[in-house]
């Protein structure tokens, strides 16, 4: 969706010339009344007919009719013309199903709450594009160069083309009600413009950006990024992990891939949830792993006495109905009625 070249409706064209179209009858019907002095139906039957190239008439003309009906030809069959062209070029063509396909995906990127933008759809984006469609989390991607636009607009994922270090294009991918933002575009330079826009426009907001270099790993925090990834470091600790270790990979990539029968997700106490222990969250039967506090803090495998405190982030493995009985217990209590 390009907000600068924002697509209209192809029959608000077909509309205006509609109306113009009518006041042609209406010129040429009042016309034929005056000049010709026709009763109302025969002056309306003697403009549509001319109009329309017909050419029936219900009675003679003098030169003052034949001077007007000119003039009703030269406007009315153009318009008539005009109007018949727009139609056929409004439901034969691309146009309307591209206009259709643009207010569904205005729709849609309207609609987005607690989701993330992706800024940037190469490589790396294009990933993080896959793992959230994958965890069925909502997104938004803001691009703006020409080839991989093509390749957003080829797989019709939900777009804005413009820089993503612009305001007006971030308030209109939602970042004053998203989740988070990944600026993962290939210039450092620019994800450092990134962030510090999106962390101006909302102080919440959990930045994740791309690093190609060391030294910028520092310039990103500063600007405002959560967390920095580098895709070379990153890659080459999988690499030796991996070479080291594989079955420890393989267990984390099992729990971690959606739509396994296990899986790792973090849960926040909530401010209204009585305070509890992690013994008592271990009802659930799902493994607590993690224990980060609210001032950052992380107990790993945390002991059943340990008080968990609202805004605790607890970092937890099990099944899905394992998962759902942890989030039942960090639930405030429903109100007896």
């Amino acid at each position: 969706m390009n907000p600068r070249q924002r697509l209209r409706n192809p029959l608000r064209r077909i509309g205006i010339v509609l109306l113009l179209f009518l006041a042609i009858l209406v010129y040429g019907t009042a016309g034929y009344m005056i000049v010709g002095g026709y009763p109302f139906l025969d002056a309306l039957f003697t403009t549509v007919t001319t109009v329309t190239t017909v050419g029936l008439q219900v009675r003679p003309l003098d030169a003052a009719g034949e001077a007007f009906t000119i003039s009703v030809v030269v406007l009315g069959v153009a318009t008539f013309l005009y109007l018949f062209g727009s139609i056929v070029e409004a439901l034969s063509g691309n146009r309307w199903q591209a206009y259709r396909r643009y207010r569904r995906m205005e729709a849609q990127i309207n609609s987005l709450r607690d989701h993330v933008i992706v800024c940037g759809y190469g490589r790396t984006g294009k990933r993080v594009a896959l793992e959230l469609r994958q965890r069925r989390v909502p997104y938004v991607v803001v691009e703006m160069n020409p080839t991989p636009l093509a390749d957003v607009q080829r797989e019709r994922e939900p777009h804005i083309e413009g820089d993503a270090a612009n305001d007006d294009i971030l308030h209109l991918a939602g970042i004053d009600h998203a989740r988070a933002l990944v600026s993962a575009v290939d210039s450092d330079e620019r994800n450092v413009y990134i962030v510090l826009t999106a962390r101006s426009l909302n102080p919440r907001l959990f930045i994740v950006a791309r690093s190609s270099y060391p030294d910028s790993v520092p310039k990103l925090e500063r600007a405002g990024a959560n967390r920095v990834v580098s895709p070379y470091s990153a890659s080459g600790t999988r690499m030796a992990a991996l070479a080291m270790q594989p079955a420890v990979v393989d267990v984390l990539d099992f729990v971690s891939t959606p739509g396994t029968q296990m899986s790792i997700e973090e849960l926040v106490v909530a401010p209204e949830t009585p305070d509890t222990t992690a013994g008592a969250l271990r009802r659930s039967a799902a493994t607590l792993l993690a224990v980060q506090s609210k001032g950052g803090s992380i107990s790993v495998g945390p002991r059943d006495e340990q008080t968990l405190n609202a805004g605790d982030i607890v970092v937890a493995m099990g099944t899905r109905d394992q998962l759902d009985a942890l989030a039942g217990l960090l639930r405030p209590a429903e109100p007896a009625s």
